[in-house]
C-alpha cells in the first residue's frame, strides 16, 4: 500500500508542520479516514476539508502495481475540534453520487478499530468471487464503502486455489449495512455477489 500527497488547496499535500503546544498524539487524535473517494477528485475533495478548517496533511492511498487510487486516503486537520466538524459536515456527504465515508483515523500501533470476538456482526461474509480475485482486490472492493479491518479470500490448502468465497471486517455496523446493501447482488466480473453478515463461528470444545 502506498499514499501519495494530491490536489492543490491549504496544505493538500505538504507535511504536518510543526507548531508550538502541538503534541504529536494531538496530531494523531485530528487525522481522519476517508473512505469512496472518486478516484479523479483530489482537487474537490481538499475544497471540501478546507470548509471545516486548515488541512495540514491529505494523502490519497495508491496501489503500488497499477498506481491507481484505492478509493480512500487520509487528512489531517489543524486541530481535533476542526476534525470532528469536519466529520460532522462531510460523513455521508454526496459527491459525484458516491457518499464519502469520513471517521477518525485509529492511532498506529493501538489496533482499536480491530472489532472484539463479541462483536462479530462487524465481519462480512463474500460469496461467488471470481477465481481470480484475491485479497487486495477484496479489501479495495469494500473500501469504497467503509474502513476496511480485514479482508481475506478463503484458498483450498492443497491446490492453492480460491475456494471462490471470503470474509471482510469493517469499522462500524453503519458501514456493513452499507456494503451490503451496495454489493449484495452485484456483478463482479460476472458472477453476482451473495453478500451478507458472516456466521458466528462455533467455538471448539476444550475437552
Amino acid at each position: 500500500m502506498s499514499s501519495r500527497p494530491r490536489g492543490r488547496g491549504r496544505g493538500w499535500g505538504r507535511r504536518p508542520q510543526r507548531r508550538s503546544r502541538r503534541t504529536p498524539s494531538r496530531r494523531r487524535q485530528a487525522k481522519l479516514f476517508v473512505g469512496n473517494i472518486p478516484y479523479d477528485d483530489s482537487e474537490k475533495l481538499a475544497n471540501l476539508f478546507d470548509k471545516a478548517g486548515v488541512v495540514e496533511v491529505a494523502e490519497v492511498i495508491y496501489n503500488r502495481e497499477t498506481d491507481q487510487s484505492r478509493g480512500f486516503g487520509f487528512v489531517t486537520m489543524s486541530t481535533v475540534e476542526e476534525a470532528e466538524r469536519a466529520v460532522e459536515m462531510l460523513h455521508r456527504y454526496d459527491i459525484n453520487g458516491r457518499n464519502l465515508t469520513v471517521n477518525k483515523a485509529a492511532p498506529r500501533g493501538s489496533r482499536p478499530e480491530r472489532p472484539r470476538e463479541s462483536d462479530p456482526s462487524l465481519r462480512v461474509y463474500v460469496g461467488n468471487l471470481p477465481w481470480q480475485v484475491d485479497d487486495s482486490r477484496l479489501e479495495q472492493l469494500f473500501s469504497e464503502h467503509g474502513k476496511v479491518i480485514d479482508a481475506r479470500v478463503v484458498y483450498d490448502r492443497q491446490s492453492g486455489r480460491s475456494r471462490g468465497f471470503g470474509f471482510v471486517t469493517l469499522a462500524t455496523r453503519e458501514e456493513v449495512d452499507d456494503a451490503i446493501a451496495a454489493l449484495d447482488g452485484q456483478s463482479l466480473e460476472g458472477r453476482a455477489l451473495r453478500v451478507n453478515v458472516a456466521e458466528e463461528r462455533p467455538r471448539r470444545s476444550s475437552f
